[in-house]
């Protein structure tokens, strides 16, 4: 990825996206926004970006999705994937999908372009991602954390989606977490 190269960013919070639009050209590059999956896509097929970073989660979609219909248009473009809910699993999709590099949000300007040229240690994190199988303990515990995050911290609404009883789900949140 050279300085004049496009980035395409996809993101649904418009102002983390225009604020990291606008951090990203003061380090001359230029970028492109889209803040939903059907408009990245019409952007993306449509014109040759040297890169694009997705938000995960998307309202209408997923960042992860979206790798793959990417990829298939521009094969060797750097795709990040930038999330605020990382979790082990998602890693390893992202990275068995083609992306170069998964980042948690609030994410350093200077790393992701970093992970953008491919410099420094982009692919860290998903390659440890790969090498370590998670325990079931942790995958659920990582599950409950993201229900509950959904529901805005109400744990009856996150019992009943998850399917078991108040109580337990209580005694589960209770304990720490449980090691990887």
């Amino acid at each position: 990825m050279t300085e004049s190269s496009s980035i395409l960013l996809v993101d649904d919070d418009a102002v983390f996206r225009d604020r990291l639009a606008r951090a990203l050209t003061v380090r001359g590059c230029r970028v492109v926004v889209a803040g939903d999956a059907r408009s990245a896509s019409a952007l993306w097929s449509g014109s040759l970006f040297a890169g694009a970073v997705l938000d995960l989660r998307l309202v209408e979609s997923s960042g992860l999705q979206l790798i793959r219909e990417f990829k298939a248009f521009h094969p060797d473009a750097r795709i990040i994937v930038l999330t605020g809910f990382g979790s082990i699993g998602t890693a390893m999709e992202a990275g068995r999908l083609g992306a170069a590099e998964y980042l948690t949000k609030p994410v350093d300007v200077d790393r992701l372009l970093a992970a953008l040229r491919g410099e420094g240690n982009a692919g860290a994190a998903l390659a440890a991602a790969s090498a370590v199988v998670p325990t079931l303990e942790s995958v659920e515990w990582e599950h409950i954390q993201r229900v509950l995050a959904d529901c805005g911290g109400n744990v009856s609404r996150t019992a009943r989606l998850l399917g078991i009883d108040r109580r337990s789900l209580q005694r589960k949140l209770s304990k720490y977490p449980p090691p990887r």
